[in-house]
């Protein structure tokens, strides 16, 4: 049992702003300590926002709205005063986040800049390897995982608020694409994506807990529609299959995958598989792997000033990435709601 999860959770999300927030920029910066060239990576903000609502959710409390605004005011500017984008996984996870934003408060703005987005999105299928959605609009041949199950997580989610047929037609969609061309039916673990090198191939050597996330993440939402018994089971075993290939085998650790964008891998994993959690919690063995996590996080990651490094095993006595330490969070907000 984590008695203090709370506690260490508001540790956690002040070091964000200690750390991170860039009063200047209006946005949070990539790494701490800053480093001399700092390059935009619009779908880490994606992330902040999430991460923060994570905490607005659990506490109630203003400073987290606040902390919001400004960083979704920065992130547009500093984005040339759009949330469009080259890159559509990146769009995608903005889109997911501001729907979020929208449940939570009831904003209209946050609805209408979901939608904005989603209508650019679509614009990502296209007959290439047989369909799917391209990962960005200047590579429209290359199709992956990362901008296929996110868009139908989001497709999902407004047909399930909205009501509107053609959400669900797309999620459809675009879900079976993915599942057919880039999983193992068999064992249900899910490659990363397809002709990236313009060689019709796969990544099969790309194994990344990101992936398995989203599907998860895609399938849940689906079965939350169907109530299809196929594909909660296959929620279950791509769960199952990636604690089996990608964790450690004793107490269900989550790997160190790299730096940059690889840091957000593991919170996103952790975001689904919650949510698995809520439709079928019979899975105890998911719900132990979350706290596992936590728990090591906690006692071996998380350093004095309350960061928290790509590796959950070790402190990282370096440089701090912002994806590594929104996942960090992502992970810990998670445990409190495991075990509130």
């Amino acid at each position: 049992m984590i008695n203090n999860i709370s506690e260490i959770c508001e540790k956690v999300q002040e070091s964000l702003v200690e750390y991170f927030w860039n009063e200047k920029e209006g946005t949070f910066v990539n790494h701490y300590p800053v480093k001399d060239t700092e390059n935009w990576i619009y779908w880490w903000h994606a992330h902040s926002l999430d991460s923060l609502l994570d905490g607005y959710n659990r506490t109630g409390e203003e400073k987290y709205l606040d902390r919001i605004q400004k960083e979704y005011n920065g992130t547009f500017v500093k984005n040339g005063n759009t949330f469009l984008h080259n890159w559509y996984d990146d769009m995608e996870w903005m889109a997911l986040a501001q729907l979020r934003l929208y449940d939570a408060t009831g904003e209209q703005n946050y609805k209408e800049q979901t939608l904005t987005l989603w209508e650019d999105i679509k614009t990502a299928w296209n007959d290439s390897m047989g369909g799917g959605m391209a990962w960005k609009k200047d590579q429209l041949d290359y199709k992956n995982t990362p901008a296929n199950a996110p868009a139908a997580i989001l497709a999902f989610r407004l047909y399930q608020r909205f009501q509107r047929e053609e959400d669900l037609k797309w999620g459809e969609k675009i879900l079976k694409w993915n599942m057919e061309n880039l999983m193992d039916l068999e064992t249900g673990f899910v490659w990363d994506g397809l002709n990236r090198q313009g060689d019709n191939k796969i990544d099969y050597d790309w194994k990344f807990t990101y992936n398995q996330g989203v599907v998860i993440g895609a399938l849940v939402e689906l079965y939350k529609i169907n109530h299809s018994p196929v594909c909660l089971n296959q929620a279950v075993k791509t769960a199952k299959i990636t604690k089996k290939l990608l964790a450690d085998t004793n107490k269900g650790i989550l790997p160190y995958e790299g730096l940059d964008d690889c840091g957000l891998f593991k919170g996103i994993l952790v975001r689904y598989l919650y949510e698995l959690h809520l439709v079928y919690p019979e899975l105890e063995e998911i719900k132990d792997m979350i706290l596992s996590n936590a728990r090591c996080v906690i006692d071996y990651s998380m350093n004095e000033n309350g960061l928290i490094g790509g590796d959950w095993m070790a402190k990282e006595t370096s440089c701090v990435d912002l994806a590594q330490h929104l996942s960090g969070i992502m992970l810990l907000e998670t445990a409190a709601k495991l075990l509130k």
